[in-house]
């Protein structure tokens, strides 16, 4: 049977009883309405037509007059039209007999049987409503009882209905429910079986072939995802980095032998194990999972030497099947776990300090050189040794000019060199920012005469006192003014600012040159950089800027670079205030 017969059949039983119900009440409440009826109608009229009767004989005297009369009389006739109990007409007759005598002679005897005609017709008339009153009452009472015997039975059948129907929709709805529950846990073994022959059978056995379906596509796809598994627990044990995974509860999903070498850990006992239990037993494994700062180099004692390795670390996202319904438009990916690669660098390390070392004592064998050619060219520019030509003079001051760029080139390199192997020294004194700034205009400003270029100084004045390392800091704010000079046209300006902006004191150095392209912005601060020219001016060793950056940075500064071209480039960096 079909779910839309039964409740056809279901909702049509309910309406029968109602209707039952209804129609019983109705003809009781219509056998009250006739029994109520009768007994105004008959009864009732007699009684008035009596009181009548009495009150005209009592209030006047016999024979009557006229008017009294054919009231009398009129009252006498309907009351011989309205008998409707027994031994009422015995009564009637006698009162007609003794008021026609009355009418004649006026006799006491007359009288009295009138009066008692009158009480007779009375007395059945109230015998007679008393006992339809009696009637009217078994008839209520035993409405009440059908009524109550119809609506006991009716509440019992709805009862019975309320339970028990709603089981034909709700009990294969839950085991429907029940059952989904099951193949969300991949139980795939769940089944459902109806023998109603109606919808939800037809349901049930559609349910079964899909699980079937799933069954199959799980069985075909485990031993794909075993085969993936393996190969890639194959590639990761191959792998010549340091590697760990943790699933998304911190514990230990995989690792290879170079990992579980570095951190003395053995492979098998720790798989599975919450990552967090072991970090407490094991330093090197914390400062993987949870560094402290945010150099991502680690050393390490490996191979019976020091050896550094790069960590990385990358989230596992996976798409998010069992997100919340009211998180669906928000949410569809989730975290699975991390992974975390240690690269050994230890190579690149060795030769990056062996260029570092190489350059430092290149730098610092170029030095001594350098200082006698600067000694030898004073030497040779005093009249006292000899006049020379003026080819001479122009020869010299080329070779001071190369000699002045290549010391200070090597003076680069080596500060280039104690920044990279981390020797950098600063001597902090608190200074005046107006102290730093004019000292570093004294440095350049022969430079600016040369070329006609006008320095302007715009320095707020009572500016409070900052620590740093005055040499290094002058020497960044030199290297701005050598730069702006250089890219500056004859009689031009370049204007210094020195103010305070919230805790920080801004320093900046702005030319209004051709400018440098957008591009090349990003790169200004990287060693070796050097934006393209036209060769009209000559380029440094692309290590000025980079340098400058570490000392600013080595101070707690911030250093930075604004410029558009055709507008000039203005160079800026901060310090923190005492």
């Amino acid at each position: 049977m079909k779910i839309k017969t039964k409740l056809r059949l279901g909702f049509g039983f309910l309406f029968i009883i109602v209707l039952s119900f209804g129609l019983i009440a109705l003809f009781f409440l219509n056998e009250l309405s006739d029994k109520s009826k009768v007994i105004l109608k008959d009864n009732y009229k007699s009684l008035k037509y009596v009181s009548a009767m009495r009150n005209i004989a009592d209030e006047n005297t016999f024979p009557l007059s006229a008017e009294k009369a054919k009231t009398f009389e009129q009252n006498l006739k309907n009351e011989g039209q309205n008998i409707t109990e027994n031994g009422e007409r015995i009564a009637y007759q006698k009162l007609e007999f003794a008021y026609q005598k009355l009418q004649k002679t006026a006799n006491n005897v007359e009288l009295k049987d009138m009066r008692s005609a009158l009480q007779n017709i009375e007395e059945v008339n109230m015998k007679a409503i008393y006992d339809k009153n009696e009637m009217a009452n078994a008839t209520s009472s035993r409405a009440n009882l059908y009524i109550s015997i119809a609506a006991m039975v009716g509440f019992l059948i709805l009862f019975t209905f309320i339970v028990n129907f709603p089981g034909f929709v709700a009990d294969p709805l839950a085991e429907f429910s029940q059952a989904i529950k099951q193949i969300s846990k991949k139980n795939y073994k769940q089944r459902l079986h109806f023998n109603n022959h109606d919808e939800f059978t037809e349901l049930a056995d559609s349910f079964n072939g899909m699980v079937v379906k799933l069954n199959e596509w799980e069985n075909s796809n485990l031993s794909k995802i075993k085969s993936e598994k393996s190969r890639i627990e194959a590639i990761i044990a191959q792998m010549q980095d340091a590697i760990i995974g943790l699933n998304e509860k911190d514990e230990v999903l995989f690792l290879n032998h170079l990992a579980a070498k570095l951190m003395n850990l053995d492979e098998e006992k720790i798989i599975g194990q919450n990552v967090t239990e072991l970090m407490k037993k094991n330093e090197l494994l914390k400062r993987i999972i949870k560094p402290e700062t945010e150099d991502k180099t680690l050393k390490i004692y490996a191979d019976e030497k020091e050896s550094y390795f790069l960590l990385e670390n990358r989230e596992i996202i996976i798409p998010n099947y069992e997100t919340p319904e009211d998180k669906t438009l928000f949410e569809s990916s989730k975290s699975a776990g991390s992974v975390y690669v240690l690269k050994n660098i230890t190579q690149f390390k060795e030769l990056d300090e062996a260029k570092t070392n190489f350059i430092a004592t290149v730098s610092h064998e170029l030095k001594t050189p350098l200082a006698s050619i600067k000694m030898s060219l004073k030497l040779l520019n005093d009249e006292r040794i000899g006049n020379m030509n003026e080819e001479q003079i122009q020869l010299l001051t080329h070779i001071k000019e190369d000699s002045d760029r290549l010391l200070k080139i090597t003076g680069e390199l080596l500060d280039l060199s104690q920044v990279e192997t981390g020797n950098l020294k600063l001597t902090f004194a608190i200074a005046k920012p107006e102290d730093i700034v004019n000292y570093a205009v004294d440095a350049v400003k022969f430079q600016a005469e040369q070329k006609s270029i006008k320095l302007e100084l715009n320095c707020d004045s009572n500016l409070p006192n900052v620590n740093a390392d005055i040499q290094k800091t002058a020497w960044v704010l030199v290297n701005f003014l050598s730069n702006a000079l250089r890219y500056s046209s004859e009689k031009s300006t370049v204007k210094i600012d020195v103010f305070q902006k919230d805790k920080f004191i801004q320093f900046s150095v702005q030319d209004f040159g051709k400018g440098i392209d957008e591009k090349y912005q990003k790169r200004l601060f990287e060693r070796y950089f050097q934006v393209p020219t036209d060769g009209q001016n000559k380029s440094g060793s692309g290590l000025g800027l980079a340098i400058s950056k570490d000392f600013i940075e080595a101070e707690d500064g911030k250093i930075w670079v604004i410029s558009a071209i055709g507008e000039g480039s203005k160079f800026c960096f901060t310090l923190p205030v005492v």
